[in-house]
């Protein structure tokens, strides 16, 4: 069975949990901390030395880290990647927004705010700064869902979650939803997409 090492309290972590109970996919979660020393151990860095998690552990023992790339492996062949090469190409277009413009700001604004260790880093400057540019990032995605329902092609896909995993909790970093009104919508259009599960969702052991 593949194993999954994360962290129950992080969003890229959260991505791979919900596409694979999307898929219906077994899994066995291993709880791997990075806020513990836990990702910095031996043992995991011979897994992987980038020492950071998620990381998918196939059964014969080859490995897949970060996010986006666990994605796009599992999305393969399924709903969730679009088969058409202009439409998957802009799937690929939001999975790099939401790393390079997107969770750099939103997620790390609500890490400032939430975890008592991230205390002396929520400098006046820096939550001004995850502010501005984090509204920017949901001003992008409102427009853009203002004319369709997914982020690309006609359905839901890797796009979707990708982005859904840190703009689903952003309030709790100080972003007010209600200003995006399509970004609300499209949410609960992504939350009543059969499979879904929340942000705390572990498999059975």
């Amino acid at each position: 069975m593949p194993r999954l090492y994360g962290m129950i309290d992080s969003g890229n972590c959260y991505k791979p949990r919900l596409l694979m109970a999307k898929l219906g996919l077994p899994f066995a979660h291993v709880e791997v901390s990075s806020r513990t020393g836990a990702t910095r151990t031996p043992d995991y860095k011979a897994r992987n030395p980038n020492a950071m998690v998620p990381l998918l552990e196939l059964d014969d023992g080859r490995a897949i880290a970060e996010s986006n790339a666990i994605l796009l492996y599992l999305a393969e062949g399924t709903r969730f990647l679009p088969s058409d090469r202009y439409e998957r190409a802009l799937a690929y277009q939001w999975l790099f927004f939401e790393q390079y413009s997107h969770e750099p700001y939103i997620a790390v604004r609500k890490a400032l705010l939430t975890f008592p260790e991230r205390a002396a880093d929520a400098t006046p400057e820096r939550l001004a700064l995850t502010l501005e540019r984090g509204n920017k990032a949901l001003s992008v995605m409102d427009g853009h869902l203002s004319t369709r329902d997914f982020f690309a092609g006609g359905g839901i896909s890797v796009a979707d979650l990708a982005l859904y995993a840190y703009t689903h909790s952003a309030g709790k970093g100080g972003f007010d939803l209600d200003a995006y009104p399509h970004v609300v919508e499209w949410l609960r259009r992504v939350e009543t997409d059969p499979g879904h599960v929340p942000a705390e969702w572990l498999p059975p052991a």
